[in-house]
């Protein structure tokens, strides 16, 4: 009996320490999408790009980041995230990434920057989260 449980235990540690990770990821990953449709909402409603930030931040996992774009026809934020396990363990690192997609209101953008095709509001400067290079779209 003793022998048997030597052998079990461990394994079953193993089982339940992948099976936590696997529902903090999905945790996780729900909380990026969440935040990318809130934001891609109010960004595309004509909100200033810093609030649309700072509403997307609290909804999503610590440590996240995220990228605004607004075009004439449509809005798109995209949250990315690397979530760490929470002690020590010899499990990787997972990156997410979520994005959402929202029709942009009439009269977010001005006609003279619909036409010119840029993708940030008037007043956004910058994207927050320039792609780095490499990446897609």
């Amino acid at each position: 009996m003793t022998a048997e449980t030597a052998v079990a235990l461990p394994a079953l540690v193993l089982v339940l320490t992948a099976s936590l990770w696997a529902v903090t990821i999905a945790g996780a990953q729900l909380r990026c999408v969440d935040a990318a449709r809130a934001g891609a909402r109010a960004a595309a409603r004509g909100e200033a790009a810093e609030e649309v930030s700072r509403a997307v931040l609290r909804l999503a996992p610590e440590g996240a980041s995220v990228s605004i774009r607004t075009g004439a026809d449509t809005t798109r934020v995209e949250v990315i995230a690397t979530i760490r396990p929470p002690f020590r363990s010899p499990l990787p690192p997972v990156r997410l990434r979520s994005a959402a997609v929202s029709a942009t209101e009439p009269g977010v953008l001005s006609p003279s920057r619909a036409d010119t095709g840029e993708t940030r509001p008037p007043d956004s400067g910058e994207d927050l989260a320039a792609p780095r290079p490499g990446e897609r779209e």
